[in-house]
């Protein structure tokens, strides 16, 4: 992934699940593809769907990565190769459902999220884009003007027809099969469903874009307005939360389940000024996605969040994610009941060797991290993260006490396969 959108890797939603079931299931049950329904029933829904509302009596956490494909995986460096072009990767529905699957093919997440990118619908509302391969998203004429607001268009649903008809191809698509762990002496698959999601941009990460012309770290343009001409930035970010409302509803029509709201540069304003000129809009998406599609659950992350939290709260999300700046314990408290959480992991430790990854996984269930581009982490990382956390949980829950988890040595170029033997091993060896 491009480094436009300040993109995140593994997350695991918070719960407080009862101890794991242990009655005997030896079979295997059939697979079973997702149906398009608008409002499943509760049992029929999958696990990363019933967290993100806070249900209660779930098996364990739900483990998934929100930008699990990437350079990372040697499957996504030899397709980029033949399509060198990142708009042609993202708006191409053949290749949006196979990069999508690659990381769930290889460690079966308990969510799948949609290859795509926040900057993706502007065309949609007459803001044309480029990606240059050194600059990143670039907008030749960025939008700062009463005239130019003006000649913003209603989102253009048929502009984004690729990004519908990924989303129904992967709704039938994904099946997950996870490791459950149902007797005292057998570690057996079962066959089960990911959730499918999708995400956007929240209005001020969008228009941060729109009025720099691209990547800033400074957001002169955009904060003047917030002084010079507070009107006209009032007046995109209202077009902005219209359009972005309009494209999560067509997003969950096509078979997402669960939608991310990032706000990935809200934290570069003091809190009380996201207070005034990013919040307000979040809230108007929420508001109507709760009105229009309430079965639906909203993510809501922000960079640097520690000073925004129960602002964020407000927002009424379902579920808010930490990055690692924010103690996971602290959060929680501040956030108090009735919302989950996501975090908070320093995605520093995906180069680290297997043993102190080991150690950070034991450290939290509740992992989120975040990460812009990571092409020279080893493939082998996020399987080894996913598969030692999912353990973690499934043996802390079964035997109802906090276990103390250690890998035997491993070599840092284990298969998956490899992987999951050592896991079977090493946890049948400490029941």
């Amino acid at each position: 992934m491009v480094p436009p959108t300040a993109t995140a890797m593994p997350v695991f939603l918070s719960a407080a699940p009862p101890p794991f079931s242990t009655r005997r299931r030896r079979s295997r049950l059939p697979a079973i593809s997702a149906s398009l329904s608008p409002s499943p029933s509760s049992s029929e829904e999958p696990l990363l769907v019933r967290a993100a509302r806070g249900e209660d009596g779930l098996p364990r956490p739900p483990a998934w990565m929100m930008r699990q494909a990437g350079r990372y995986m040697a499957e996504y460096q030899a397709l980029a190769k033949r399509h060198p072009s990142f708009r042609e990767r993202s708006e191409n529905t053949d290749l949006i459902v196979e990069i999508t699957l690659q990381p769930w093919r290889a460690f079966a997440p308990d969510g799948v999220i949609l290859f795509s990118d926040i900057l993706t619908p502007l065309p949609a509302i007459g803001v044309p884009f480029d990606i240059s391969d050194s600059k990143g998203p670039v907008i030749q004429s960025p939008v700062r003007s009463e005239g130019q607001v003006r000649e913003l268009v209603p989102i253009d649903l048929d502009m984004l027809q690729f990004v519908g008809e990924s989303l129904k191809i992967l709704r039938n698509e994904v099946v997950l099969v996870s490791l459950h762990f149902y007797a005292t002496e057998s570690l057996v698959p079962i066959d089960g469903k990911a959730a499918l999601l999708g995400f956007v941009g929240a209005p001020w990460t969008i228009a941060t874009y729109i009025v720099e012309g691209g990547m800033t770290n400074t957001y002169t343009n955009i904060k003047n307005m917030c002084h010079t001409a507070p009107d006209v930035l009032r007046c995109l970010l209202s077009h902005l939360a219209e359009a972005i409302s309009d494209y999560i509803i067509y997003q969950v029509n096509s078979g997402a389940q669960c939608i991310q709201i990032f706000d990935s540069w809200g934290g570069q304003l003091p809190p009380h000024v996201w207070e005034q000129w990013s919040k307000p809009y979040i809230k108007k998406i929420v508001n109507r996605i709760k009105k229009e599609c309430p079965h639906v659950p909203l993510v809501l992350y922000i960079n640097g969040n520690g000073g925004l939290l129960e602002r964020m709260k407000d927002t009424r999300v379902d579920v808010i994610g930490l990055d690692w700046t924010v103690d996971m314990a602290d959060g929680r408290k501040r956030l108090g009941n009735g919302i989950s959480v996501q975090g908070n992991v320093d995605p520093a430790f995906l180069f680290s060797p297997l043993p102190v990854l080991t150690d950070e996984i034991r450290r939290s269930y509740d992992i989120n991290i975040i990460v812009t581009s990571v092409p020279k982490i080893q493939s082998d990382r996020p399987s080894f993260l996913l598969l030692s956390l999912l353990l973690l949980l499934i043996t802390n829950r079964l035997l109802g006490k906090q276990f103390i988890f250690s890998w035997p040595a491993v070599s840092p170029n284990l298969t998956l396969v490899q992987l999951t033997e050592a896991a079977i091993e090493f946890l049948l060896s400490v029941i």
